[in-house]
């Protein structure tokens, strides 16, 4: 884009004419009213030193509140970050990195992203990876977009999903014209009667994620039976811990697997940056979107990396794109591989063990306070929810003040959490503030 800066009337009259508007407001007429500047709307504060800079940052930063205990999950989870994944993924070559343009040129960053594709493959089962995608609600909706074909233009998703997630797809499916049918969930989880009875020759795609919105692990081989049976693609939204410990997607049957990896050595930080992985069967991968990088050799016979796949749409027609992905994800899906690659297998299924095991502590000692029950019957994981037998808002301001973060507020009652950063003296300390609370 140039630079250039008319210098008088006349040429930014002219300029405007060759666009075809009369001012520049006319640049703008698509923007509602209520949401455009007017002069002296912005009001921006005095210029400051660096030192009263810090000054002021630092009083903002002490406005953050960071609980010593946190039982809430919903999307993003509290787990232990080994000190060498920040110490290797802050290095300057990383952090710097931007897309490889230049891919001869660019080996370590390719190394990284293939070895990060190779450690989502094994964890889902699947043959092919991309290099991550903004988030996890991104990757669904992504996912989605790659079941639409000329025959096939509506998605069905569970109910039961992040509300998050089906607010995005939703918005994925709009732009692009795909009809999006939201499943209703039973008892926390899929309703797989109601699946069957929405399935037709008009669906491509079908989306539930394991475990459940609600905490309830679903019963994924029967799903994807049902869809194929239909002839659509399964896609499976997977938390990457749980993936160490049950069926892999691919052996459940999924076409598309796809999940958030922030459980994969990324802070809650407020809500991001995170990623989001995707992987597929290998039939699908020219259609996966972003990029995929590919291991090969040189002229020598030494091992390098391309870019195998790429599907950005600065590269090419943006009428033909069959995706928004452009920015590179690279450093988040680096921290994710230095995650892995630290924990290895076992240490993964550890943190599995520990977050189910605590759950269930802490299921079985909230359920015994009178007043409070699980919701639903089914399996679990790490999260799950009870009743409550007064205000939630009340008990969880009252916790608050006690510095624990409770569960999320849903219209069933309560979602609670525990991971392996929950220790038994912390989920002892929870059920003691309840009692206290509601003994008043």
């Amino acid at each position: 884009m140039s630079s250039y800066v008319p210098s008088t009337e006349e040429q930014r009259l002219e300029m405007l004419k060759a666009v075809g508007v009369s001012s520049f407001e006319d640049l703008y007429a698509d923007v509602p009213e209520g949401m455009r500047l007017k002069e002296g709307d912005l009001k921006l504060p005095d210029g400051m030193s660096e030192m009263e800079m810090l000054a002021k940052m630092k009083e903002l930063a002490a406005e953050n509140k960071i609980f010593s205990s946190i039982f809430r999950g919903a999307g993003a989870y509290n787990h232990y970050i080994p000190s060498v994944v920040k110490r290797v993924t802050a290095k300057e070559e990383f952090v710097t990195a931007y897309t490889p343009y230049q891919a001869e040129i660019s080996q370590g960053v390719l190394q990284s992203i293939f070895e990060y594709q190779t450690m989502i493959c094994e964890l889902t089962g699947m043959e092919a990876s991309n290099a991550s995608v903004y988030d996890g609600a991104s990757a669904a909706a992504e996912a989605v977009a790659m079941c639409r074909d000329r025959r096939r233009n509506k998605v069905l998703i569970s109910g039961a999903s992040n509300p998050e997630v089906i607010k995005v797809v939703k918005t994925y499916c709009f732009g692009s014209g795909v009809e999006c049918v939201i499943i209703p969930a039973k008892e926390g989880k899929t309703d797989i009667a109601a699946l069957k009875d929405a399935l037709d020759e008009t669906v491509a795609g079908v989306y539930v994620h394991q475990p459940s919105f609600y905490g309830v692990l679903e019963d994924c081989s029967a799903i994807a039976d049902v869809t194929h049976e239909a002839g659509a693609l399964f896609i499976m939204g997977i938390n990457p811990i749980v993936a160490s410990v049950v069926k892999s997607p691919a052996e459940c049957g999924a076409d598309i697997a796809v999940g958030e990896g922030q459980p994969l050595g990324m802070p809650m930080a407020f809500g991001g940056p995170y990623l989001g992985f995707m992987a597929c069967r290998e039939k699908l991968q020219r259609k996966l979107p972003g990029r995929i990088v590919g291991q090969t050799t040189d002229d020598a016979g030494r091992r390098c990396f391309v870019l195998t796949l790429q599907a950005r749409e600065q590269h090419i027609r943006r009428e033909k794109a069959s995706s928004n992905i452009c920015s590179n994800e690279a450093l988040c899906a680096l921290t994710a591989a230095v995650y892995m690659g630290t924990m290895g297998p076992n240490g993964l299924r550890e943190v599995a063990n520990q977050c189910y095991a605590k759950a269930h502590y802490l299921a079985t000692q909230i359920t015994e306070i009178p007043g409070f029950s699980l919701v639903y019957p089914g399996s679990f994981f790490n999260e799950f929810v009870t009743t409550c037998p007064g205000c939630t808002d009340e008990l969880l301001s009252a916790l608050e003040e006690k510095d624990i973060l409770g569960g999320l507020p849903v219209e069933e009652g309560i979602l609670w959490c525990a991971t392996e950063l929950n220790s038994k003296e912390q989920i002892d300390g929870l059920v003691s503030a309840i009692k206290e609370v509601f003994g008043k």
